[in-house]
């Protein structure tokens, strides 16, 4: 493949364009299409005639924008939070919320954590999330420890696998159990368009934090923490987030004003979802309602290639590992992208 891939000069849509040749493209993480998205764009470009380019002040500077707080009201009233905090990464929103409470008690780390929860080196964990709720459950009922802290992605999207976590409930009750779920490939998309937080099952004793970044499926530079107001509040009394610079106004002013936009690009999505979905045969692997579809063949990538179309394809979880090969899906995908993409994949 040209080096030309790796300096594309042009936004990512449904088509890129490289080498005077264009490629329908089914990769990155852009579900709702957000980045292209017309509408959208219009009420970021409005949010910087409003609010300018960019704001450097840390959230407690004595002088504030208010855009902020109400973007945080509009996150945890969106998503069935108490409260909710933003940072300028999802990243950031991780690392703060990590390291803030994991002195609640046992750290316990799900299998495939993406890296921005570790504390410090990567945690050791079960191979399977299957395997490693059995085996938590059991060792914090058998354990004389009282406080734990559980800390997982609410899905695998390489495999892809949707986490369930209703294993909670067999945690002995007078336990006490923080959850902290990393949603950032699931929000706006997985529970209806909504996020993990309100999935999560209810139950004594155990508080649920969930951290996410806004920049996949939401389509803003961003992070976002949801929990209740005591946990919030908390971590706003953290160094991390006294001194970090927030996100850009203008970002937020879109996530808010563009609750009519995301549904119908959910409803879309959905569609394409179905459509490709109905065609595939059983070597495909993918998770309903999520819009990425693994195989384990080392050569579809080239396969369609040469029917000029791209694909996600990385070798992992080493760079000599052999590549994880995915469509992926998004808003921004017309019918007649995914029909050209069936014909190839039955070609």
């Amino acid at each position: 493949m040209s080096t030309a891939f790796k300096a594309v000069n042009q936004p990512f849509g449904n088509k890129i364009a490289v080498d005077g040749k264009s490629y329908l493209y089914f990769g990155g993480t852009a579900y709702l299409g957000m980045p292209t998205n017309p509408d959208f764009i219009k009420l970021y470009v409005e949010g910087i005639g409003k609010f300018g380019l960019n704001n450097g002040t840390s959230r407690t500077n004595n002088i504030q924008l208010g855009i902020y707080d109400e973007a945080e009201k509009a996150s945890a009233a969106r998503y069935g939070a108490a409260a909710a905090l933003i940072t300028s990464s999802g990243y950031l929103a991780a690392q703060l919320t990590v390291k803030a409470l994991a002195n609640a008690g046992q750290v316990a780390y799900a299998p495939a954590a993406h890296p921005s929860l570790w504390l410090n080196t990567q945690p050791l964990s079960s191979d399977s999330f299957t395997t490693w709720k059995t085996d938590t459950v059991e060792r914090i009922n058998a354990s004389a420890e009282q406080n734990w802290v559980l800390i997982s992605n609410s899905m695998n999207n390489l495999v892809p696998e949707i986490y369930d976590f209703t294993f909670l409930k067999d945690i002995n009750t007078s336990k006490k159990i923080v959850v902290i779920v990393d949603d950032s490939h699931g929000i706006g998309v997985n529970n209806g368009g909504l996020s993990a937080y309100s999935g999560l099952p209810e139950r004594p004793n155990t508080e649920y934090v969930v951290v996410a970044s806004m920049a996949k499926a939401l389509g803003v530079d961003a992070g976002i923490v949801l929990g209740s107001q005591q946990i919030i509040d908390q971590l706003k009394k953290s160094p991390v987030f006294v001194g970090a610079s927030p996100p850009a106004a203008a970002g937020l002013y879109a996530f808010i004003k563009a609750g009519e936009i995301y549904q119908s690009a959910w409803h879309k999505l959905q569609e394409n979802i179905d459509l490709l979905a109905g065609s595939l045969s059983s070597t495909w692997k993918y998770e309903p309602g999520f819009p990425a579809f693994l195989i384990d063949d080392q050569h579809i990538e080239r396969h369609f290639f040469k029917n000029q179309i791209l694909i996600s394809s990385f070798p992992y979880p080493s760079p000599g590992s052999a590549p994880i090969n995915r469509i992926v899906l998004s808003s921004w995908h017309e019918k007649a992208d995914i029909e050209k993409l069936i014909n190839s994949i039955n070609a």
